[in-house]
């Protein structure tokens, strides 16, 4: 695997972080609605990506990234440094729960640890990134709840089980999903991840389905659309 990945607008060094660029905070990053927000909070930074993709998608926002792997932090650091953005991202080295900063956010971004109960990752800093240990959902639903300004919305990716459990843990937060796009690999297959999107405000779902690709590398219109401003080749 490349120790960069190039985009577009800017590039993402990830030699010093347990996860590479991937198919889902892409997803992410492109999808969640991030233009009429002046604020933007990321939490779990990694390499930067979704920082990135929120400073191209929207120049008027501020926006703070937190990342708890110093190494990682680093690397988000040095990826921001030499993006166009660097003015408007601050990115933080410490854990989510010791975050206090003294502005809300419109808009809060994660691409978190996936999965709550399968075996862990054989490297530590990718069992961090990948599973909840010493981090839980509830934990981050409690850190978004504790950071969103009344408007505000949050926004995150998960495979489908873990997606539907933390639809009904939220609610015991007042954080209602608002927004729900399924992710099919191929039109054959089972979605395999939900992009959700909550707020303080319990509303009809908006509901809706995109297919990455129809085969390999042949990419579908909607996720061309989706993410076109982002990689070189689409």
């Amino acid at each position: 695997m490349n120790d960069y990945f190039q985009f577009k607008k800017f590039t993402v060094r990830q030699s010093q972080t347990a996860m590479k660029v991937g198919t889902d905070g892409v997803l992410l990053g492109a999808w969640a609605e991030l233009t009429a927000a002046s604020s933007i909070l990321d939490i779990g930074t990694g390499t930067g990506l979704l920082a990135l993709m929120a400073a191209q998608r929207n120049t008027k926002a501020h926006i703070d990234a937190v990342e708890i792997d110093f190494m990682a932090y680093q690397q988000a650091v040095e990826n921001v440094s030499q993006s166009p953005w660097k003015n408007s991202i601050s990115v933080f080295h410490l854990s989510i729960f010791d975050f206090f900063p003294s502005r809300l956010y419109e808009h809060i971004l994660c691409n978190p640890p996936f999965f709550v109960s399968s075996t862990p990752a054989p490297f530590p800093n990718r069992t961090l990134a990948r599973h909840c240990q010493d981090f839980t959902h509830e934990d981050l639903l409690k850190a978004a709840e504790r950071l969103l300004l009344p408007q505000g919305k949050f926004s995150l990716i998960l495979p489908c089980q873990e997606a539907d459990e933390l639809i009904a843990k939220a609610k015991s937060l007042n954080l209602y999903l608002s927004r729900v796009t399924r992710v099919l690999p191929t039109p054959q297959k089972a979605p395999k991840r939900k992009l959700l999107e909550f707020s303080r405000i319990e509303k009809t779902i908006a509901v809706n389905d995109i297919v990455v690709e129809f085969s390999r590398h042949q990419y579908s219109p909607e996720y061309i659309c989706l993410t076109r401003e982002f990689y070189l080749n689409l």
